[in-house]
Protein backbone atom coordinates (compact mmCIF):
# COMPACT_ATOMS: atom_id res chain seq x y z
CA UNK A 1 0.00 0.00 0.00
CA UNK A 2 1.09 3.35 -1.32
CA UNK A 3 1.97 5.90 1.42
CA UNK A 4 2.19 10.27 1.36
CA UNK A 5 2.02 13.05 3.47
CA UNK A 6 -0.93 15.33 3.98
CA UNK A 7 0.49 18.78 4.99
CA UNK A 8 -2.40 20.42 7.10
CA UNK A 9 -2.21 24.62 7.08
CA UNK A 10 -4.64 26.75 9.23
CA UNK A 11 -6.19 29.89 8.27
CA UNK A 12 -6.51 30.16 11.76
CA UNK A 13 -2.97 30.43 11.95
CA UNK A 14 -2.06 27.56 13.82
CA UNK A 15 1.19 25.84 12.88
CA UNK A 16 1.16 23.34 10.36
CA UNK A 17 1.00 19.52 10.78
CA UNK A 18 2.02 16.75 8.54
CA UNK A 19 0.48 13.44 8.53
CA UNK A 20 0.72 10.06 6.58
CA UNK A 21 -1.80 8.87 4.58
CA UNK A 22 -2.14 5.68 3.01
CA UNK A 23 -3.83 5.23 -0.53
CA UNK A 24 -7.89 4.93 -0.23
CA UNK A 25 -7.80 7.80 2.69
CA UNK A 26 -9.63 10.76 2.19
CA UNK A 27 -8.20 14.29 3.85
CA UNK A 28 -11.31 13.78 6.12
CA UNK A 29 -10.31 10.53 7.38
CA UNK A 30 -6.78 11.72 7.96
CA UNK A 31 -7.72 15.10 9.50
CA UNK A 32 -9.92 13.25 12.50
CA UNK A 33 -7.89 10.30 13.07
CA UNK A 34 -5.32 13.17 13.98
CA UNK A 35 -7.25 15.23 16.00
CA UNK A 36 -7.47 18.01 13.55
CA UNK A 37 -10.87 20.15 13.42
CA UNK A 38 -12.70 19.51 10.23
CA UNK A 39 -16.31 19.59 10.27
CA UNK A 40 -17.97 16.99 8.85
CA UNK A 41 -21.97 17.29 9.05
CA UNK A 42 -23.03 14.75 6.97
CA UNK A 43 -20.72 12.45 8.15
CA UNK A 44 -18.40 12.38 5.19
CA UNK A 45 -20.35 10.88 2.43
CA UNK A 46 -20.89 14.30 0.09
CA UNK A 47 -23.97 15.65 1.06
CA UNK A 48 -23.29 19.11 2.39
CA UNK A 49 -20.16 21.63 2.31
CA UNK A 50 -18.27 21.59 5.68
CA UNK A 51 -15.54 19.71 4.67
CA UNK A 52 -14.98 22.38 2.63
CA UNK A 53 -10.65 22.65 1.96
CA UNK A 54 -8.76 24.29 -0.08
CA UNK A 55 -5.76 21.77 -1.89
CA UNK A 56 -2.64 23.96 -2.07
CA UNK A 57 -1.01 21.14 -3.74
CA UNK A 58 -1.33 17.72 -5.16
CA UNK A 59 -4.32 18.32 -7.30
CA UNK A 60 -3.16 15.48 -9.70
CA UNK A 61 -3.24 13.02 -6.66
CA UNK A 62 -6.68 13.25 -5.80
CA UNK A 63 -10.23 11.88 -8.08
CA UNK A 64 -11.88 14.70 -10.14
CA UNK A 65 -13.93 16.68 -9.18
CA UNK A 66 -17.56 15.31 -9.51
CA UNK A 67 -20.54 17.05 -10.29
CA UNK A 68 -22.42 16.49 -7.03
CA UNK A 69 -19.17 17.99 -5.48
CA UNK A 70 -19.22 20.44 -7.74
CA UNK A 71 -22.57 21.70 -6.22
CA UNK A 72 -21.96 21.84 -2.69
CA UNK A 73 -19.02 23.46 -3.08
CA UNK A 74 -20.48 25.97 -4.62
CA UNK A 75 -22.57 26.04 -1.25
CA UNK A 76 -19.35 26.63 0.80
CA UNK A 77 -18.23 29.83 2.34
CA UNK A 78 -15.53 31.62 0.03
CA UNK A 79 -15.37 29.13 -2.33
CA UNK A 80 -12.02 29.20 -5.07
CA UNK A 81 -10.84 27.12 -8.04
CA UNK A 82 -8.79 24.76 -5.52
CA UNK A 83 -11.78 24.36 -3.53
CA UNK A 84 -12.61 20.91 -2.82
CA UNK A 85 -14.59 18.44 -0.47
CA UNK A 86 -12.08 16.65 2.60
CA UNK A 87 -14.42 13.77 2.29
CA UNK A 88 -14.23 13.51 -1.42
CA UNK A 89 -10.46 13.93 -1.52
CA UNK A 90 -9.24 10.48 -1.61
CA UNK A 91 -5.53 9.53 -1.77
CA UNK A 92 -4.04 8.24 -4.15
CA UNK A 93 -0.73 7.50 -3.30
CA UNK A 94 1.45 8.63 -5.71
CA UNK A 95 1.96 12.64 -4.50
CA UNK A 96 2.20 14.48 -1.44
CA UNK A 97 -0.98 16.84 -0.72
CA UNK A 98 -1.01 20.70 0.78
CA UNK A 99 -4.22 21.52 2.43
CA UNK A 100 -5.30 24.76 4.21
CA UNK A 101 -8.64 24.58 6.28
CA UNK A 102 -10.94 27.48 6.08
CA UNK A 103 -11.87 29.10 9.23
CA UNK A 104 -14.66 27.16 10.51
CA UNK A 105 -17.29 28.13 12.87
CA UNK A 106 -18.66 25.12 15.11
CA UNK A 107 -21.95 25.60 16.74
CA UNK A 108 -21.55 25.61 20.71
CA UNK A 109 -17.95 26.53 20.94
Amino acid sequence: MKVVNITFKFADGSPDETHPAVEGESVLDVALNNNIKLQHNCGGVCGCSTCHVYIEAGMDDLPEISDKEEDYIDRAIDPRINSRLGCQCVVQGNEDVVVTIPEQDFLGH
